[in-house]
């Protein structure tokens, strides 16, 4: 984990549900993305952390949220951070290309909520994060991008 000058870090969880497993062809050129996008967030300005599974450089192995469901879950240390990496770096070519790997969600499938500095959110609160946010909405503990809540304390939350 990366220290910070901030008291909050923003988390973030996002669920993807695959078209075709991840040894499929047709999954193979989002498998053959996740390396360099990953060397990618971890270099970004303001990343703090990301869930990996042990042993392994990501957590695509991980299944918490359903046999067919990836899991990235991620610490940044403030919204512009996170944006920037998501929608103005090579990322953004992934999300371009994410409807031919994944399929489209009904429901929520990204949650944003604040953490202290030094926390690492674990998978399970992540997905009580989501399952707020999908029960009740918006709010200070559960949001998105469009929903966005300041961090405690911030100036004008």
């Amino acid at each position: 984990m990366i220290p910070s000058a901030h008291a909050f870090h923003l988390a973030q969880l996002n669920l993807a549900t695959l078209r075709h497993p991840l040894d499929d062809p047709r999954t193979a050129p989002f498998v053959e993305l996740l390396d360099p996008v990953n060397a990618a967030a971890d270099a970004a300005p303001g990343f703090v952390w990301r869930l990996v599974e042990e042993g392994t450089p990501d957590a695509t192995g991980l299944r918490p949220a359903g046999e067919n469901v990836i899991v990235n879950l991620s610490v940044w240390e403030t919204r512009d951070a996170l944006w920037d990496f998501a929608y103005r770096s090579g990322h953004l070519e992934v999300m371009r290309r994410r409807r031919e790997w994944f399929q489209r969600h009904v429901e929520a499938h990204l949650v944003l909520w604040w953490v202290p500095a030094g926390h690492l959110p674990t998978v399970g609160e992540a997905l009580d994060r989501l399952a707020d946010l999908r029960a009740h909405g918006p709010s200070s503990r559960a949001f998105t991008f469009a929903s966005f809540t300041e961090a405690p304390g911030a100036a004008g939350a």
